[in-house]
């Protein structure tokens, strides 16, 4: 009997689409698809076909984004506006796939330096790296999408892409879009499929770029199991400190941080989750922080009104509940929210000073919730910011240049932003967790450059 995955509503539950699953007897001919279009470099894209292709899928895409907005709630939960921001950002994202084309590009090496290096010249050049194979997350179904499958098709690679089981219908939808801009058959394989079909997959020799993004859990667990010689980039979660001096402009950050504490109902992987605030401002941050959490309309994501929708699933919602209680339990105080609105929403939490023990302080919560712990010196405020073994993003808010350097120098973050929150992002930065958080850094820019391998080429003439 044929194995299906179910794509439901997240807000509702309802079903949008039922999906057929690939069996593991389907893998050899993915596989060798890839892998034959790239041995042989008489089917490789050249590089001015390749800027072809992903310039008119931006261009369809921004023709159909109200659909890809449409469809990337249906299946993901994200409120209209952010999941609007979202597809904008992922029609930019191929297009800047598209020019940093250009960039692929070696290097001339020096010679005639030592006595046996004369009469030589070198320089390299770059290659595709071979058959990438992405395994995404549900969070951002069409940007991280385009971020794992327009990347390969710059860098010239055969992709196989397996999107979350929840949000596959965007990667299908792209899949699609970059079909009808020219992208020849089998360059771009979307597999839907279990864990135990994409094990396989990812593993197998063939592989030459193992891209993942996704749980901490399952990522180093998939990198310990691949093949030798296969190169791989994993992106996970953090729990994405911010530092709040007593000198901070309120009326910038507190906006700034609700945003970062509450978009996508806190189901972003650099979501604002703990906020260290100086003690001598520390009541008039809370009052105002929670004031402007308890404005957030939660409901429906396709009412445009709506700021926080739902959780991914009703699991997700029952587990924030229970990460909640055992926080007040353990010495937490509600400040705000703390209850289950329906069996898919939670209402924007505010918890203050939950123990360093607590689930919500030593896990990434993925969650409507955000906690602060006041502080009286700074540098105890960054050694806890720093305790946990996830580094992604960093915040701190001040207008003291020194305090703000000093502090920046001191935490343990990929990215740390002054006066900003944790979750901003701009696809051409370079993007990644270091430790538990992941390995390598990407940003459309980045990517590409990681599925590019280098060749020299020396040559050795008595003319030169």
């Amino acid at each position: 009997m044929e194995k299906t995955t179910k794509v439901i509503f997240p807000y509702d539950q309802s079903l949008v689409k039922e999906l057929p699953l690939i069996n593991k007897m389907e893998i050899e001919n993915i596989l060798n698809t890839a892998q034959n279009l790239f041995k042989d470099q008489s089917n490789w894209i050249p590089a001015f076909k390749r800027i072809e292709i992903l310039e008119k899928a931006a261009s369809i895409m921004s023709d159909r984004s109200e659909e890809l907005i449409h469809l990337a709630i249906s299946e993901g939960g994200k409120p209209y506006k952010d999941s609007k921001a979202e597809i904008l950002r992922a029609i930019k994202g191929v297009k800047l796939a598209a020019e940093h084309i250009s960039q692929i590009k070696g290097e001339q090496i020096p010679m005639g330096l030592t006595q046996s290096s004369v009469n030589r010249m070198a320089f390299t050049s770059k290659e595709p790296i071979g058959v990438v194979v992405a395994v995404s997350a549900f969070n951002h179904p069409l940007n991280l999408a385009v971020h794992q499958i327009a990347t390969a098709v710059a860098a010239g690679c055969p992709v196989i892409f397996k999107p979350s089981s929840n949000t596959p219908l965007s990667g299908l939808a792209l899949a699609d879009i970059l079909k009808e801009a020219g992208l020849p058959e089998g360059w771009l394989q979307v597999v839907l499929c279990d864990n135990e079909t994409a094990e396989l997959l990812v593993t197998d020799s063939r592989v030459h770029f193992f891209s993942f993004i996704g749980s901490a859990k399952v990522g180093w667990s998939l990198k310990s199991k691949l093949a030798a010689g296969t190169r791989s980039a994993l992106e996970h979660g953090g729990a994405a400190p911010v530092i709040v001096e007593h000198d901070a402009d309120f009326s910038e950050m507190i906006p700034d941080l609700v945003k970062g504490g509450f978009y996508h109902a806190g189901q972003v992987c650099v979501s604002v989750q703990k906020i260290y605030v100086n003690q001598e401002i520390c009541d008039r941050f809370v009052e105002q922080f929670s004031m402007a959490t308890n404005k957030l309309i939660v409901g429906n994501p396709f009412d445009e009104a709506t700021d926080v929708g739902s959780l991914i699933t009703p699991k997700e919602v029952n587990r924030v509940e229970e990460w909640v209680n055992e926080a007040i339990k353990e010495g937490a105080k509600l400040i705000t929210g703390g209850k289950k609105i329906s069996d898919t929403t939670f209402q924007p939490t505010v918890l203050f000073n939950p123990s360093e023990e607590s689930k919500v302080s030593v896990n990434e919560i993925f969650g409507p919730v955000v906690c602060i712990y006041p502080f009286t010196d700074r540098e105890e405020a960054i050694k806890k910011a720093n305790a946990l073994e996830v580094h992604f993003q960093a915040a701190v808010f001040t207008k003291n240049i020194d305090v703000a350097l000093d502090t920046v120098k001191k935490l343990n973050a990929t990215a740390v932003m002054v006066n900003d929150n944790t979750a901003f992002r701009v696809d051409w930065m370079p993007f990644g967790g270091r430790d538990d958080s992941g390995l390598g850094m990407g940003g459309i820019s980045y990517t590409i450059d990681d599925m590019t391998r280098e060749k020299l080429i020396v040559f050795k003439s008595k003319s030169l």
